[in-house]
């Protein structure tokens, strides 16, 4: 640590680095990632701001090593996961906030190591998905869209000697 660094200087470091990383930037080190920005180690993402190390994931802001989410924020380490927020470890989540290390919730907040919730109450594995047939149906609006089909990798044309 520098021996020159006073409450002043590190002051100003501090609010030049806030700056710096609030600035709309390109994408580094990303594959086919589309209409993405800031996003750093990513694939097939779309649409998306801020992300690190995700794959496939569409509409998200701020998600690190998350893979197919979709309309969510600031999520790590999750999977298939849908207008979530602030999540963690965490599965199959739709419309959830604050979870960590749970799979298959739908309208959850602020619960932990829980499988099978709707609005934090547990239900059995066949009883959750017979209601999650019919529920998301009615909150349609709630919900991101999703791309009419899904897009296939590019192929990257031969090299031509």
């Amino acid at each position: 640590m520098r021996s020159d660094l006073t409450p002043a200087s590190f002051k100003k470091q501090y609010r030049a680095l806030l700056v710096r990383s609030g600035r709309t930037q390109g994408n580094t080190e990303c594959v086919q990632c589309e209409a993405c920005n800031g996003c750093e180690k990513c694939t097939f993402c779309q649409g998306s701001r801020g992300l690190l190390s995700c794959h496939y994931c569409e509409a998200c802001q701020g998600c690190i090593e998350c893979q197919h989410c979709r309309g969510s924020k600031d999520l790590v380490g999750c999977q298939h996961c849908e207008a979530s927020e602030r999540c963690n470890l965490s599965s199959y989540l739709i419309l959830c906030v604050g979870l960590s290390r749970c799979n298959y919730c739908f309208g959850c907040v602020g619960i932990a190591n829980a499988d099978y919730h709707i609005l934090n109450q547990p239900y059995d594995r066949r009883a959750y998905f017979r209601i999650l047939e019919t529920l998301p149906k009615t909150l349609k609006p709630a919900i991101p869209a999703r791309n009419a089909k899904p897009r296939a990798p590019r192929k990257l044309a031969p090299k031509t000697p």
